[in-house]
């Protein structure tokens, strides 16, 4: 009996140490920037690792008055490779923890 309190306190020991772990790559992945650019390089994204946009940069020559869609399409392609550029980070950071948990889809 008393093996399995040794093991059972080990055993908590380690799931704290991983979940201070967790919450430290999780802030740092906030932290992070990552930029994105659509129609080689006329509109750039940048955000956080909290998928907030912090700017958004806008060639001179993207903006055709004429052609207001181009630039809409080139906005929506650049964000959506920015924002999913944090996402696989924040799987990758995130995943680390998680192997071979069983841990129900969509918890990372």
């Amino acid at each position: 009996m008393r093996g399995n309190m040794g093991n059972m306190n080990k055993m908590m020991k380690q799931m704290q140490k991983m979940q201070k772990d967790m919450v430290k790559a999780q802030e740092e992945l906030q932290e992070m920037t990552f930029e994105a650019t659509a129609g080689g390089g006329m509109v750039k994204i940048t955000a956080n690792g909290k998928k907030e946009i912090l700017d958004i940069e806008i060639n001179e020559e993207a903006v055709d008055p004429d052609d207001v869609e181009m630039l809409q399409d080139l906005i929506i392609a650049a964000t959506n490779e920015v924002l999913t550029k944090v996402e696989e980070k924040s799987n990758d950071t995130m995943g680390k923890f998680t192997q071979g948990m069983n841990l129900p889809g969509g918890m990372f």
